[in-house]
């Protein structure tokens, strides 16, 4: 595994040391780098460890929701809107018609049923938004791909 700072490595432990309570299906699908892919039916979640500045980590948990979407300004204002209204994290766009929905936590300090609750948060969220956004802005779930 290829770290880039300590707490990076420690953060990472401790997340690693969570997951098998939290999730029967956790791969590493990179053997060199910091990330764990889980599965929870039919919901996926990657949770990434990052280095933060030079004495801190994050832990950055997100899942696809829709893929392939005609990218819009109505679009745009609805996850805007959205965004708005969530407790902890939000919509995201890695690449252009993949919106992701993603909530990133301090990882020096983060308490399990804090990343519990955040691993939650983006399944839920993911779930509740998939349909809304293919119904109106077309695309595919992020679940079609899983199974097709």
């Amino acid at each position: 595994m290829n770290f880039q700072t300590e707490e990076q490595e420690v953060t990472y432990s401790k997340v690693a040391s969570w997951l098998p309570e939290i999730c029967d299906q956790v791969s590493n699908p990179f053997e060199d780098k910091p990330v764990f892919s889980l599965q929870f039916g039919s919901a996926a979640a990657i949770v990434e460890v990052r280095p933060f500045r030079q004495a801190e980590s994050v832990i950055y948990i997100w899942s696809y929701v829709a893929t392939e979407v005609t990218i819009k300004e109505d679009l745009l204002h609805f996850l805007l809107k959205q965004n708005d209204t969530f407790r902890f994290g939000g919509f995201s766009m890695a690449d252009e018609g993949d919106i992701r929905f993603h909530v990133t936590l301090l990882g020096a300090c983060c308490q399990k049923n804090e990343f519990e609750l955040a691993i939650k948060e983006v399944l839920e969220s993911a779930d509740k938004f998939d349909d809304v956004i293919v119904e109106t802005w077309g695309g595919r779930r992020s679940t079609d791909d899983l199974f097709a």
